[in-house]
């Protein structure tokens, strides 16, 4: 338990000096979502501290995810009239993103000669994790290595989301948005708020819309497109 707490409390320090180096040179090459992750496995690594020893310490931070996600309701709140003026948009446009998300990573793992189980495991990668790995389970994926595809989708969604924004011009907060996180889930929504404070509820909406309609539809798509 000790060494879990040490886990934690270096963990949060890490992270803490990141945020910092971030603030004073916003480059997304260094931000704390990145960095974070990669100091922590090398020092796991040269330490040999199992993942286990350091999640006694780490769960505790997992967590606060669930509070967290609840705050998301202040924003959604203060926004609510923009929300109800563009359900409909924001609702075909998720839509349309996830179904695009599935078939699109089930043709390329096929493409790539990915057996059926990572085929599976790949599929819900565009949605937050505890959801990802039931609907993994649900189709017949391996939960763990679905947990890591989601973790790289938030990264590259970080990484290439707002390039994608400067390149198409894309000027609506509402599109930037539901881009981010129908594409990024919750690591595309922590950028959208970066953005502005309307443009990371449209996201956090679009990342609950997408992972029900992903546990919702996965499944049948799969059975069509696996054939």
């Amino acid at each position: 338990m000790i060494v879990g707490l040490i886990c934690l409390l270096f963990t949060l320090a890490v992270y803490w000096v990141c945020k910092r180096v971030y603030k004073m040179k916003p480059r997304i090459y260094l931000s704390p979502l990145i960095i974070t992750p990669l100091v922590l496995v090398l020092c796991l690594l040269a330490s040999k501290i199992s993942y286990s020893s350091y999640n006694q310490g780490g769960k505790l931070l997992t967590d606060l995810l669930q509070p967290a996600t609840v705050a998301f309701a202040v924003p959604l709140y203060k926004y609510f009239n923009v929300l109800k003026k563009h359900a409909v948009e924001i609702l075909v446009s998720v839509l349309s993103g996830s179904i695009a998300a599935i078939i699109s990573s089930a043709f390329l793992a096929r493409w790539m000669h990915l057996d059926e189980s990572l085929i599976n495991s790949l599929i819900p990668r565009s949605v937050t994790t505890p959801i990802a790995m039931s609907v993994s389970q649900v189709i017949g994926g391996v939960p763990s290595m679905t947990a890591v595809f989601v973790i790289i989708t938030g990264i590259l969604g970080t990484i290439l989301g707002p390039i994608i924004v400067k390149l198409f011009r894309i000027e609506s907060e509402i599109a930037r948005g539901v881009l981010l996180g129908t594409s990024a889930h919750g690591t595309g929504t922590s950028k959208a708020f970066e953005l502005s404070s309307l443009t990371g509820t449209i996201s956090s909406i679009s990342m609950i819309l997408a992972a029900l309609i992903t546990l919702g539809i996965a499944p049948v798509v799969m059975s069509f497109v696996l054939q």
